[in-house]
């Protein structure tokens, strides 16, 4: 099942995709719900964030290829994690499918994009197990870590560079039925890809995340766990539009606009939704 939140004539609601219609849904996935008669065209809606989460966790350096040209940049041997270590985003950042992320006017020119895997949690859970951590999976959708590179590496911490407003895109629904064994992550700039790697190809995959996230906290409903990326990303231009495409899921697409620049040199956004 394909789960989206979406705005139609005026009204938000939660809503299923079947093909290239919305069934608009009353109540929420992670409750009691019921399907309507009220249905609309996918490319008529607006698609909204498909859910704004209790806590935002995020995973780095999950990927070697990743952690190694993080390495090269710093100037330092790549010294892979010995377990599983997460960190947090904030909600505030958090813009739906086809928004634009505003960088601001003094931002430097290194901005860029990480694609990743979103984790949905469904239910209410502490202290799991490698044999019962996936029963919490609700489904999967798409986030784009977006970062300023200048001030990520002038902060002690990450409060700027990776958490002002709109610098992270997700959407543009949650799949419920995807395989995480088959999924591949392909990322394009502008329509030309620049990025293609196995989701799954992680240094701790989604369990080892889960067993220890709940060894601390508790996972509630809606939470997400971003898992990281892997590859490197080009310096990212006021009108460049982003894609991230995971099979299986769908496409989160946004556009890039520099604060104060004139909207008529974008590029067109197309009019695709979600996919």
């Amino acid at each position: 099942m394909r789960w989206l939140t979406f705005t139609a004539s005026g009204k938000t609601s939660w809503g299923l995709v079947e093909g290239d219609q919305v069934i608009a849904v009353e109540g929420d996935p992670f409750g009691e719900w019921r399907r309507t008669s009220r249905t609309h065209p996918l490319s008529k809606v607006k698609i909204e964030l498909p859910l704004i989460p209790r806590t935002f966790y995020c995973v780095g350096l999950n990927y070697l290829k990743h952690l190694k040209e993080a390495a090269d940049k710093a100037g330092t041997v790549p010294a892979v994690p010995e377990r599983p270590e997460i960190g947090y985003r904030a909600q505030n950042a958090l813009i739906a499918h086809d928004e634009d992320v505003v960088i601001p006017s003094f931002a430097t020119e290194k901005i860029h994009y990480e694609g990743e895997l979103a984790v949905v949690i469904g239910k209410k859970v502490k202290h799991l197990t490698e044999q019962n951590a996936m029963d919490c999976v609700f489904g999967y959708t798409i986030g784009n870590d977006v970062s300023e590179r200048s001030w990520q590496k002038a902060d002690r911490s990450l409060w700027r560079s990776k958490n002002a407003d709109t610098f992270k895109p997700m959407g543009p629904w949650i799949e419920t039925e995807a395989d995480l064994a088959r999924m591949e992550t392909i990322v394009r700039v502008n329509g030309r890809e620049t990025n293609r790697f196995h989701t799954n190809d992680m240094i701790f995959g989604v369990v080892p995340f889960l067993v220890e996230l709940t060894k601390y906290f508790t996972l509630w409903p809606g939470d997400v766990i971003w898992m990281g990326t892997d590859g490197a990303s080009p310096d990212i231009k006021h009108g460049d539009v982003v894609e991230i495409e995971i099979t299986g899921v769908g496409t989160l697409r946004n556009r890039f606009v520099r604060e104060g620049q004139s909207i008529s040199s974008r590029r067109p956004i197309g009019s695709s939704r979600g996919r």
